[in-house]
């Protein structure tokens, strides 16, 4: 399919999109794949995850050399558990506390897999053709990092999640190492353009840090903390905010007690001893308590959504306590937010959102001025923005133009697009098949576009059953009509009745084996022009036997 001696990049994921990141690299026999990620679904019905279709990477799996992880959020690592179900991956090799959230992950999935590889700034990996390196990052997450690729046909850079951060609570990006990279020479540059759209520079996880101190100091109740479960770097000042003001830290929420306590286990949090459960937390005086939960995004069965509505079974509201939000609102969130806020405000709790007037989020993403730097320090022939939706990647894409890369070197490209590189000079190729794989429990692959089209229309517009009951392929009483989520029965009496004199007239005048899919057909059309909605029509045969009764 490919060309010999031809370089190919291109994404299985997170083009158009923000998560489910997953970006390859082949040249000749040799695959190497970037990050492997999920998203969550907005509003597919009954659907836990949506990952990359690994079709080409099954097709191609004995040139698969490794998966490297830039590091350890969920739109980076989640696609993980259902890759290794379904394609053969010699070596996966990530960063140490990514390495902790993929076993942990593996462990819960009961997937054995031994070859799991810790790589740092000085790791050289090398194959055949390809040698991979690394350089440190700074992110909302311990141990985030950049890699170079070094291929035949020139040096390729993924900047993977990062930010700037001058002041931060963890280690300093090595802009050294960036630098040095880009003195090289470095033929493609693909970046994060999550934030591109943001104006400046993105504040410092030390202004965070300050935001919350002067709230600790202000308020003497409970205080509850509101944030991603994953924003390790932001669990880690809050457990050192609390050390510094004497409070002692109950947790709620699954995924917040995982990231904990792996955390614990890398040694990126200090002072286990801080942790006590929920019942020492109701025992102690409220001024040394802090309660960290997750639901910052508003969803209906976290921990602060229960503790809102008065039904968390464990901690119940006071008058003096204090919730801060230490979240941005994630699109489509905002609603659910303001419900749970409102919510809180009428119990009479003091509520902290990110303001201009107290800075108690930041973003793990480089805003507009970042990622300038990032362009500058790397100095790329090429630039493909990645990871952001077609906007952002069109906004990143223009600010690598105002950085002098010319506008023909730049490429806004969609999942399965690819890139050749030969001898320093790139062009578009042909595609590769590509799309989403939606995950329902632990299945991946089973639920096609009919499924998710179906489930959506009954979630709309609902399910009309229509009930045949024949004996020897004859109608011995008249069809019936029951629907679910598509009209209020009492109010539309003369619709339903409808509904069964037209399929009547249908079955009076057409052989059995047609029954279904002119019923279907037919009735459709009728129903939409009445209502204008489109429900799922399913006609149900029942034949009638001397002893037994079948359905079809």
């Amino acid at each position: 399919m490919f060309k010999e001696s031809v370089t190919k990049v291109f994404a299985l994921g997170g083009l158009g999109e923000v998560g489910k990141n997953m970006y390859c690299v082949m040249h000749e026999n040799e695959i190497i794949i970037i990050d492997a990620g999920v998203t969550f679904p907005d509003d597919v019905i009954g659907v836990d995850y949506i990952i990359p279709d690994f079709t080409f990477l099954k097709k191609n799996e004995r040139k698969i050399k490794a998966l490297f992880i830039t590091h350890g959020h969920e739109d980076h690592i989640g696609a993980i558990p259902f890759l290794l179900q379904n394609v053969n991956i010699p070596f996966i090799y990530a960063p140490n506390q990514a390495i902790g959230l993929i076993k942990r992950k593996l462990e819960e999935r009961k997937i054995q897999y031994k070859n799991l590889f810790v790589y740092n700034e000085q790791s050289k990996i090398k194959f055949k053709h390809m040698m991979v390196e690394f350089f440190m990052t700074t992110h909302s997450i311990p141990d985030s990092h950049g890699i170079c690729i070094h291929t035949p046909n020139g040096n390729i850079v993924t900047t993977g999640d990062f930010k700037f951060d001058l002041t931060p609570i963890g280690p300093m990006a090595n802009i050294h190492k960036m630098a040095e990279i880009g003195k090289k020479g470095v033929t493609l540059l693909f970046s994060d353009s999550t934030n591109a759209l943001n104006s400046g520079f993105s504040i410092s996880e030390s202004k965070v840090d300050e935001a919350l101190s002067d709230i600790f100091k202000k308020h003497h109740g409970r205080i509850i903390i509101a944030t991603f479960a994953s924003n390790i770097y932001r669990l880690k000042h809050i457990v050192d905010t609390c050390k510094r003001n004497n409070r002692k830290i109950a947790i709620f929420g699954r995924s917040m007690n995982n990231n904990i306590e792996i955390s614990i286990e890398g040694g990126y949090i200090k002072n286990k001893e801080i942790f006590i459960t929920p019942e020492e937390a109701n025992s102690m005086p409220d001024h040394k308590v802090c309660l960290l939960c997750t639901g910052s995004q508003g969803e209906p069965l976290a921990a602060l959504s229960r503790i809102a509505n008065g039904n968390h079974r464990q901690i119940k509201l006071k008058g003096n306590d204090t919730v801060i939000f230490s979240s941005s609102t994630i699109p489509g969130n905002a609603v659910s937010i303001s419900r749970t806020i409102n919510k809180l405000y009428l119990k009479g709790v003091k509520v902290y959102t990110n303001t201009s007037l107290s800075d108690v989020h930041t973003s793990g993403h480089a805003s507009e001025e970042e990622l300038k730097l990032m362009i500058r320090l790397i100095k790329p022939k090429y630039f493909m923005p990645v990871h952001g939706e077609y906007r952002m990647l069109k906004k990143h894409a223009d600010i690598g133009i105002m950085c002098d890369i010319p506008k023909q070197n730049t490429f806004v490209l969609s999942n399965g697009d690819t890139l050749e590189l030969k001898n320093g000079k790139i062009k578009i190729g042909e595609k590769i098949e590509t799309g989403n794989s939606y995950v329902d429990g632990n299945k991946i692959g089973d639920i096609n576009n009919v499924v998710m089209k179906e489930r959506k229309a009954m979630s709309q517009d609902g399910i009309v059953i229509i009930t045949i009951p024949l004996k020897n392929n004859k109608l011995i009483s008249n069809p019936t009509v029951t629907t679910r989520g598509f009209v209020l029965v009492n109010d539309n009496m003369e619709l339903l009745h409808d509904i069964e004199n037209k399929t009547l007239n249908i079955i009076q005048n057409k052989n059995t084996s047609e029954f279904k899919s002119i019923i279907i057909s037919e009735l459709s059309d009728y129903i939409y022009n009445k209502t204008g909605r489109n429900p799922i029509i399913l006609p149900v045969i029942m034949e009638i036997k001397n002893k037994n009764t079948s359905v079809n």
